[in-house]
């Protein structure tokens, strides 16, 4: 663990950022709109983004002896951090109810998404969601987080179109039980993974600019 992310973890985030890391256990609800778990994360994150302008974190560690751009770099390591760690607790969700939960009622009978590889890619999306709307859109004022508006109506979009994808002829698969379909299961996941990280990486870039333009 390098000083940036040590920093971020002790001085700069918010204890609701590692608190909301257990929404993740909501991938185990029926009749839930489980995609939310990963809305729930983010929600802990922009709180420490909240803590930071509050704080003058930015202006802090702008202060320090390391680059601009490494200011983003710590930001966005962090947010990575507590993604994969929700991701993580929704992943060991998902094996239990794709195994040991296999045959209970309740979930074949849920007309909401299932627990199931294509679920973890979605996450993985809305994820990446958050680092492109709201991280770089933070950034292009170092202080203003308005973005987060935005990025509720982008996740709350993608999370409705992920709930919709089952119930449109010929997609049914998506939603699969258990270990059916699990070829393109895999394959929607590491769809999922690609473009968490691409988004990810590109808002970095994106922010690294903004950063740097900013008159502190």
């Amino acid at each position: 663990m390098n000083a940036l992310l040590r920093k971020e973890m002790r001085l700069s985030a918010s204890a609701l950022s590692y608190i909301f890391i257990i929404f993740g256990v909501l991938a185990i609800l029926p009749g839930y709109p489980i995609l939310c778990g990963a809305f729930f994360v983010t929600l802990g994150l922009f709180h420490s983004y909240q803590n930071a302008r509050e704080s003058n974190d930015i202006l802090y560690s702008a202060l320090l002896p390391i680059a601009k751009r490494d200011v983003v770099k710590g930001k966005f390591q962090f947010a990575i951090m507590v993604e994969l760690a929700g991701f993580l607790v929704m992943a060991a969700i998902t094996v239990v109810r794709m195994t040991v939960l296999d045959d209970v009622e309740a979930y074949h009978d849920n007309a909401l998404m299932n627990a199931n590889p294509f679920f973890l890619g979605m996450a993985l999306v809305v994820f990446g969601i958050f680092n492109t709307v709201f991280i770089s859109g933070f950034f292009r004022t170092a202080y203003n987080l308005s973005p987060f508006i935005t990025y509720i109506a982008v996740a709350f979009a993608a999370i409705v179109a992920a709930e919709a994808l089952h119930h449109i002829p010929g997609l049914e698969a998506v939603n699969a039980f258990g270990f059916d379909d699990i070829v393109l299961q895999l394959g929607l996941l590491i769809a999922g993974a690609a473009v968490y990280a691409a988004l990810t990486y590109l808002s970095y870039r994106k922010s690294c600019r903004r950063f740097e333009t900013i008159d502190l």
